[in-house]
């Protein structure tokens, strides 16, 4: 019996759920995208995801893989698949890949967007989907500090109940502190082209790495809040950095304001491909 390896394209609104990955008696993403997948093919099938996102965390491009002996077509699999899902996950697309093709394993970058609404008036519906800072921010400066932190470097500072993983030494290849009028979701790319305004509600952080840390981007957007309110200069980043110790580094921040927008298999990292 021939078995296919099929690799599926993600979206979802991480805020009912208590993360990417399966776990007791708790709904995750994964658990709902597996459960969807026996319903369609009668087999179980683990998935192998590129990003284990926390509890309220979203994706617009999180990719996942499994393997199966289903000869259902890529095109009539995707909306079978969606046919048994909550309305909070997308499979936005399916491709038959490499039998040895890991989601995980063979990503050669990851894109994570971190979502700030820095204004006094609350936006009532965007409170699952924004951080709200009420408190002036300086997205100048904030983007100073973010470039401290390009290249490769131990990020144990930023990292949540060091060690989890066998080296705390990643690579961030892109860091940009931007505002904008608006977040088209869909179309990462265009919202690159960032306004000077300072009335401008919308702070983004976009970071770019060959790997993270647990709670790596959510510790450096609270360091770098730090930053933008005034509370720091934008050398505590550097500083920070090389300290190599958690206590020193700004608070986590919230999960809802956290995307996972694209994970790249096959091109180098170039700053105009960035998309969702």
């Amino acid at each position: 019996m021939s078995v296919r390896n099929l690799k599926l394209l993600i979206a979802y609104d991480g805020q009912p759920f208590y993360g990417w990955q399966v776990q007791p008696d708790r709904p995750t993403v994964q658990q709902h995208i597996e459960e969807a997948i026996l319903a369609i093919t009668q087999e179980h099938s683990r998935l192998a995801g590129a990003g284990r996102t926390d509890t309220g965390v979203h994706a617009l491009g999180q990719v996942a893989s499994f393997r199966t002996p289903s000869k259902i077509p890529c095109e009539r699999m995707r909306p079978a698949i969606q046919s048994k899902l909550p309305e909070e996950i997308a499979i936005r697309d399916v491709t038959e890949v490499p039998y040895d093709f890991h989601a995980g394993h063979h990503a050669k970058w990851k894109h994570y967007r971190y979502l700030i609404f820095n204004s006094r008036i609350a936006r009532p519906h965007l409170r699952h989907y924004v951080t709200r800072i009420a408190e002036d921010l300086n997205a100048d400066i904030m983007n100073e500090a973010a470039q401290y932190l390009v290249g490769k470097h131990d990020f144990r500072s930023f990292e949540s109940n060091y060690p989890n993983k066998a080296t705390s030494v990643r690579t961030v290849k892109y860091c940009r502190v931007s505002r904008s009028h608006h977040w088209e979701m869909w179309n990462s790319k265009a919202e690159f082209q960032s306004t000077d305004s300072q009335n401008a509600p919308f702070v983004y952080l976009d970071i770019v790495a060959d790997g993270f840390l647990y709670n790596m981007v959510r510790t450096i957007t609270g360091t770098l809040l730090k930053i933008g309110m005034g509370s720091w200069v934008p050398d505590e980043a550097r500083r920070v950095l090389e300290a190599m110790d958690r206590k020193q580094a700004g608070p986590t921040a919230p999960a809802n304001g956290l995307y996972l927008m694209h994970v790249e298999y096959e091109r180098e990292f170039n700053a105009e491909l960035i998309q969702c």
